[in-house]
């Protein structure tokens, strides 16, 4: 039996990753900002042996946002509220490299991963022209093409300001009244593009040498630049085959950019709805699903159609005719290139993008065999689970990860301390220490 086994994060989005999972009777209207049930969530999850937290961020909200986006933790504060409830799951938080400040951003992961023992992970995420996040920050534009040059500048400066002390640079002695080695502190001087970073950051390293990088673009732009620096990748494929391309082709970019192909590990975006029958299963994904109207549907949709009203096209005929209407190039403009195409009604599209159905829906056997045959067929190195519904994360906690265990796909306890070593992810040398 092979010793790789699938790695697991959670997605936790409090009320939900649709537009109506608050309105269920069981859910709880308010739990994006209770963090009570948020501890409670993660130490369930640590209880299940899962690698990471994922919290998703944006910086930019309208009327069509998710009800759980309008209301919520900033993923940093969470995190590390979340750090002292617990002691071996990876703490993962989303941050902008398009509106943020590379010292700072550094200072607050560092901070986290010190303050956690080593298990703090970055998803690096950019915003271009169309999110409007703009409007919260001067105005700042930032192009398409130049939003990843940018992000590239921002991940050197923060990984030099990470090495800015080599792991035993604080003597602290006390009898010679020596606090640090000067010799071992080094300052990055970076003057770049975009950025002027002289550092040093104050602030060691911690036990995994530096914060693991997560990423999700899928754009070619983003797929270069999660080659070059990432350690994770979260991706949103709908079948094994698209995800065996991928993993595999980012593996290949890795190689490109001098690194090794085991060096980036590929999550796979999954929201299981589980039953005992697969009726049963079907009928948890209708209770959420019937929960939003067709005006809710539509006027949600907008945003991903640079907020035109979409009332005023016909609702039950094919509506390949709104492909021109899509603005950009990333993967929300392929995702739905390809729904157009497959001569899919707005009806059906404005449903199926507010409540999405997965394709890992049934019994909790049959869904462990499907993440089976992903993961040995090489689909993905583990999975990001976002839970569906108020009875999501019990149901694949209690049902489906015994299952995972029983045949010796999943870990039974923890194999190290930090979220590099639980990842099999090699911990960084500092770049200035001597071999």
């Amino acid at each position: 039996m092979s010793d790789r086994k699938i790695k697991l994060a959670i997605n936790l989005r409090g009320v939900g990753g649709s537009m109506s999972e608050w309105r269920h009777p069981d859910a709880k209207a308010d739990a994006s900002i209770d963090f009570e049930l948020y501890k409670e969530w993660a130490q369930k999850a640590e209880a299940a042996l899962f690698d990471i937290l994922f919290i998703a961020d944006g910086l930019y909200i309208t009327e069509q946002s998710l009800p759980h986006f309008l209301n919520r933790y900033e993923p940093i504060t969470l995190l590390s509220a979340l750090a002292t409830v617990t002691k071996n799951i990876g703490l993962v938080g989303t941050v902008s490299s398009t509106y943020s400040d590379p010292f700072t951003i550094a200072r607050q992961f560092a901070s986290l991963d010190k303050m956690s023992g080593g298990r703090a992970g970055w998803n690096v995420v950019t915003s271009g022209l169309l999110d409007g996040a703009a409007n919260n920050f001067n105005g700042k534009q930032v192009h398409h093409d130049e939003k990843y040059e940018l992000a590239t500048e921002y991940l050197e400066i923060t990984k030099g300001l990470w090495d800015s002390w080599e792991d035993d640079a604080f003597v602290r002695d006390k009898e010679t009244g020596v606090f640090f080695d000067p010799a071992k502190m080094h300052t990055l001087n970076h003057e770049g593009k975009f950025f002027s970073v002289k550092g040093p950051l104050n602030i060691e390293r911690s036990p995994q040498g530096q914060p693991v990088i997560f990423q999700a673009g899928l754009s070619e732009p983003g797929r270069n630049f999660a080659a070059q620096f990432a350690n994770a990748i979260y991706s949103i494929p709908q079948t094994i085959a698209e995800s065996i391309a991928f993993r595999e082709d980012m593996r290949k970019r890795a190689v490109t950019f001098g690194r090794s192909a085991d060096d980036i590990l590929v999550f796979a975006n999954i929201s299981p709805v589980v039953g005992r029958t697969e009726e049963e299963a079907e009928q948890k994904y209708q209770e959420i699903a019937n929960l939003v109207t067709i005006e809710h549907a539509l006027n949600y949709t907008s945003r991903f159609f640079n907020h035109l009203d979409l009332s005023q096209y016909p609702l039950d005929e094919p509506a390949i005719n709104l492909l021109e209407l899509i603005p950009g190039q990333d993967g929300t403009f392929k995702y739905f290139t390809e729904e157009l195409q497959s001569g899919k009604t707005l009806r059906q599209l404005a449903l199926e993008a507010t409540t999405p159905r997965s394709p890992f829906m049934g019994t909790a056997e049959q869904i462990a065999d499907k993440l089976q045959a992903w993961f040995e067929a090489g689909a993905a190195d583990g999975f990001m689970f976002v839970p569906f519904g108020p009875f999501g994360l019990d149901d694949f906690l209690n049902e489906v990860v015994p299952i995972l265990q029983e045949r010796g796909l999943f870990r039974t306890a923890y194999e190290a301390a930090t979220l590099r070593e639980n990842l099999g992810l090699s911990i960084p040398k500092n770049r200035y220490a001597q071999s």
